[in-house]
């Protein structure tokens, strides 16, 4: 995790890469990266519906608290949302699709 700055969660505006597409399955999801050709699981619908929710929120931390993320479990979903970062799967709002 350390291609991410600590508090990535509290930085504005995060969105699925415009080369992300997200396909939900009975599992979660499927994230296909048409760019880097990166496939990525998401294991659970919690972390779909934050990912899916990201640009209604001001940032990572808010969209973690929107879903109703308890104290104990917000960790891991920071973890995950980190790693989709450092993957290339989720970019500021404001970054380019390079």
């Amino acid at each position: 995790m350390s291609d991410v700055a600590p508090g990535f969660e509290l930085e504005p505006g995060w969105r699925l890469h415009p080369k992300v597409e997200l396909r939900p399955e009975p599992f979660g999801a499927l994230l296909y990266h048409f760019g880097t050709r990166k496939l990525s699981f998401l294991k659970n619908r919690t972390i779909v519906g934050i990912v899916q929710s990201l640009p209604d929120h001001p940032n990572i931390r808010a969209a973690i608290d929107a879903a109703g993320i308890d104290e104990a479990s917000e960790p891991m979903y920071l973890r995950a949302l980190e790693t989709l970062v450092q993957s290339n799967m989720l970019v500021r709002s404001g970054q380019s699709a390079a």
